[in-house]
């Protein structure tokens, strides 16, 4: 984590260094990309702009449509976007509660248990159709949209192991998913 500002932080920056947007702007784009891998609500986005603009590291541009604010990476926040990839080892701790819940199945009725894992197959399944639409765009073309390809990617094996072991699970319960 930054001296100066957290995950979320970083990702407004990046997605700031893309070009100016409002904070709905930010918001909308975060849940129809980078939410895959790091959800935000607006509740976290705006307190985070807020520090953001305190830290010198974005400036609120020209104003909207609306009375919305536009807001604009300075420089400062480009360097630091550039700091945290080049210097930092992420993070690789997970916390998902479905595969916690995993653990606890034993605590069910075995139909109960198999709806979960049935569950957890659809919405795998879900998951890659979405990302199977994703990627059904046209092809990458400059360095930013080949990083959200290669992002993609990395959602698109994920997605298919994880119906791959769901369905597995559901076999090993004697129940197959489909």
């Amino acid at each position: 984590m930054s001296r100066l500002t957290g995950t979320l932080g970083h990702a407004l920056l990046g997605v700031l260094a893309e070009g100016p947007r409002t904070g709905y702007g930010l918001v909308r784009h975060l849940a129809q990309s980078i939410a895959y891998a790091w959800p935000a609500s607006h509740s976290q986005v705006y307190p985070e702009l807020a520090r953001l603009r305190e830290a010198g590291l974005i400036r609120e541009g020209a104003a909207a449509p609306r009375g919305g604010r536009i807001y604009e990476v300075t420089d400062a926040g480009l360097a630091e976007v550039r700091r945290w990839l080049r210097e930092t080892e992420p993070s690789r701790t997970v916390r998902n509660e479905a595969a916690l819940r995993l653990f606890f199945l034993w605590l069910l009725e075995p139909e109960e248990a198999e709806a979960y894992l049935r569950g957890e197959a659809e919405e795998a399944r879900a998951t890659l159709a979405e990302f199977e639409r994703i990627a059904e765009q046209r092809d990458p073309d400059g360095p930013k949209t080949r990083a959200y390809r290669t992002a993609l990617e990395l959602g698109l094996h994920t997605a298919r192991a994880r119906l791959a072991w769901a369905e597995a699970a559901l076999t090993a319960a004697g129940r197959p998913s489909r």
